[in-house]
């Protein structure tokens, strides 16, 4: 990671993407001082107005990206390199795919709209409907709206006016990783988060909506209970982020999700059909493993807006917090415990606080929920590491915890 500082940045905002140098690599502000901002990637420095941002839409379920949403499948095809050249910019979603598009029975030119509201559908594969939202921040009366048929994801499907305004709208909505997207109401959580391991879901049970750690030391079962999560848990959609975990544990993901299936309404379906990964693995930029969490968060709350269960799966919040700390230590702030920054815990608790089950903007009415598994990785199995007692501190429940002795499950 290099840290750059930019000079006549004046009207620049904290967490502004900005593309530096000749190659644009990709930036993003971390401090403001006058008209002098500090970057994470002297060349020159291109604004971009805009957040780091990701787009939502069809095309997500099934693919992997790194920490800050670029296709890695889609770059090693184009590449034909096992690296990522310096300055890649290829859009997260494909532009040359065709989907099929039927417009809903409720929406058609003069309807009122608002945030939320469900205006179509996609059939992103044979195990899940894509449901097309307007975006939160939008409203207006419908002046157009496509018929039934194929459209890439960049077509405008969708016309609004408010005002006097128009404003198209395609199946994909850009939202600021950071925020966090808005619910109708948020709910209590009812139903039961089940993890395919029989002593997890009768000892220590979790709901959907809720919040999980499971601390451990190296070698415990961290990475095996998560990758159970992902085989045999009851959501709808899994969104896994491997944050700084070693590289072959997203290989073995890569190579065995592919081959596993699960049985739907009496057929056999992939598991890679309602998975997403965001791999941002030990050997990747340190600034973009801090972003891949906020990622793969925008990515649930994307899902639950649909009125779907999604779970997001970190391994591991350690390795963003030692983020958080070199981050840190290159601003020179004041350290903390371990050397990690004073606002470790609000930052996690932050992250954590977007978990729940919400009653979702827009009609028709509907619920989802965002379930978040974190691992922890204490040096040394020691559980009064800031990260570990800060996390157990915060989430529901704090029992997935493996013992490296006996190999079996210990309380809270």
């Amino acid at each position: 990671m290099a840290l750059v500082t930019a000079t006549r940045m004046a009207g620049a905002a904290m967490y502004e993407l900005v593309r530096v140098g000749h190659a644009e690599l990709v930036g993003e502000i971390i401090r403001l001082e006058g008209d002098m901002a500090t970057l994470q990637v002297g060349d020159p420095v291109l604004r971009t107005g805009k957040p780091l941002s990701v787009e939502l839409g069809p095309g997500i379920l099934g693919s992997i990206f790194d920490g800050i949403q670029r296709p890695l499948r889609d770059i090693a095809e184009a590449t034909r390199s096992i690296y990522i050249p310096r300055g890649t910019n290829v859009p997260a979603l494909p532009r040359h795919l065709a989907w099929d598009f039927t417009p809903s029975k409720n929406i058609r030119v003069g309807s009122h709209v608002t945030g939320g509201d469900i205006y179509g559908t996609v059939a992103e594969n044979s195990l899940l409907q894509h449901r097309l939202m307007v975006p939160p921040r939008s409203r207006g009366t419908v002046t157009y709206i496509a018929p039934p048929g194929h459209y890439g994801v960049a077509d405008v499907v969708l016309e609004l006016e408010f005002q006097g305004v128009r404003e198209p709208l395609s199946m994909i909505q850009v939202w600021p990783v950071r925020q966090v997207r808005p619910v109708a109401e948020k709910l209590p959580a009812n139903h039961p988060l089940l993890t395919g391991q029989r002593v997890l879901d009768a000892l220590f049970p979790c709901v959907q909506g809720g919040t999980t750690a499971i601390p451990g030391a190296f070698g415990c079962g961290k990475t095996v209970i998560s990758q159970s999560l992902s085989k045999y848990s009851n959501s709808d959609v899994i969104v896994y982020v491997g944050c700084g975990e070693r590289g072959n544990e997203m290989s073995e993901v890569l190579r065995d999700f592919p081959e596993l299936t699960m049985e739907v309404g009496g057929r056999s379906e992939s598991i890679m059909k309602r998975t997403t990964l965001v791999a941002n693995t030990s050997n990747m930029p340190v600034a973009a493993r801090e972003a891949s969490i906020y990622t793969g968060i925008t990515l649930s709350e994307y899902f639950r807006d649909m009125g779907l269960h999604s779970c997001l799966l970190a391994d591991s919040t350690s390795r963003w917090a030692e983020a958080l700390r070199e981050i840190s230590g290159r601003l020179a702030e004041m350290p903390a415990d371990s050397g990690y920054p004073a606002y470790l815990g609000a930052r996690l608790a932050s992250f954590y606080e977007r978990a729940g089950r919400a009653r979702c903007l827009g009609t028709p009415e509907r619920e989802g929920s965002v379930s978040i598994v974190g691992a922890v990785s204490p040096p040394g199995g020691d559980f009064s590491d800031p990260v570990t007692s800060a996390t157990l501190g915060i989430v529901q429940v704090g029992g997935w915890t493996r013992n490296s002795g006996t190999g079996w499950v210990t309380p809270r």
